[in-house]
């Protein structure tokens, strides 16, 4: 499909879906494998208001971010591509799907305490990761969001024989979902419209991590910010860059949680209900911003100094996670 008409339906369901109200009930998964864990409010004006009404869930699949897991498959098709810390200083994403579902995601890993706040904003998503620790599945169990993660009877998981473990599991959406229904319940508080006044250009942002970092560079030929991770150009598992419309980086208050990996290391904890600054990048220029989030079950907004909305750029977003600056 060219791109214009996918980016246009994915506008249009994306209008759809954003009328769709915040579900505030939970839901209980079933026993959730063990951590193998080696470890919008204002549219764009082009938007169709005569979309169908969005249903189905949200999925939001954890996935691998170590170079060993590279190139992964699934993350261009995604509508939110969270980037957050995890232990050793290391990297891991989030892939929040809402109007597409690709034949495959992965490699699927293990899920984090501050996963369920960050979920919140979403209405009663599907949440697919590898496991979780076992003091931690339980508060999984009443997040208002449903488990799907990797078990022995479950066909939607599949492993890779070209890769080693923990670096080869891959979800098979349809089997969780079925197929696309016409657009999810995407609840995040993002507005889509015409740039802001302002702004300063801006070819390249970095965001750093102790042991890993992001790269975006403007690409005027493709109207993207192009993905670079850990000093290489993120691509897809058919070999194409990975970009984004809108990149937004949202400095947020990264603390200890009450939970280790296997090696002792602590799970950083993001908090993402809130308040603070961040940098949006579109169009090749860069604005500052407020973020804020009252509470679990809100969406995320964005404004600029005056208060009004920062307009995100149609397209795929990535929100990289980091530390106050």
């Amino acid at each position: 499909m060219r791109r214009g008409t996918r980016r246009g339906r994915r506008a249009a369901l994306l209008t759809a879906a954003v009328a769709v109200s915040l579900g505030a009930a939970g839901c209980t998964a079933g026993p959730g494998a063990k951590d193998d864990g080696r470890a919008s409010h204002a549219p764009r004006p082009e938007r169709s208001h005569s979309a169908a009404p969005a249903s189905g869930p949200v999925l939001a699949v954890k996935v691998d971010n170590v170079r060993a897991a590279r190139p992964q498959t699934g993350l261009k098709d995604a509508d939110i591509v969270y980037a957050e810390p995890v232990e050793a200083g290391l990297s891991r994403l989030m892939a929040i799907y809402a109007t597409e579902l690709p034949e495959s995601v992965g490699p699927v890993r293990s899920a984090r305490e501050s996963d369920l706040e960050l979920l919140g904003q979403f209405d009663r998503p599907v949440l697919a990761f590898s496991g979780a620790q076992s003091r931690l599945l339980p508060i999984i169990d009443r997040a208002p969001l449903r488990a799907e993660p990797a078990s022995e009877d479950s066909d939607a998981y599949v492993r890779a024989g070209d890769r080693q473990a923990p670096h080869n599991l891959y979800l098979r959406p349809d089997r969780l979902l079925g197929k696309p229904s016409g657009g999810a319940a995407l609840t995040t508080g993002f507005t889509y419209g015409k740039a802001p006044a302002g702004g300063r250009a801006e070819s390249s942002h970095t965001v750093r991590y102790p042991s890993a970092s992001f790269a975006f560079t403007w690409s005027d030929s493709r109207d993207r910010w192009l993905v670079s991770m850990d000093g290489s150009p993120a691509r897809t598992a058919d070999g194409g860059r990975l970009a984004a419309a809108t990149v937004v980086v949202q400095h947020v208050k990264v603390r200890e949680s009450d939970f280790r990996d296997f090696r002792g290391s602590n799970s950083p904890y993001v908090e993402s209900v809130g308040s603070g600054e961040a940098e949006v990048l579109r169009d090749g220029r860069a604005y500052d911003a407020t973020w804020k989030r009252g509470a679990a079950a809100d969406g995320t907004t964005f404004t600029t100094g005056d208060g009004k909305p920062l307009n995100f750029a149609e397209g795929q977003v990535w929100v990289v996670f980091a530390g106050h600056s």
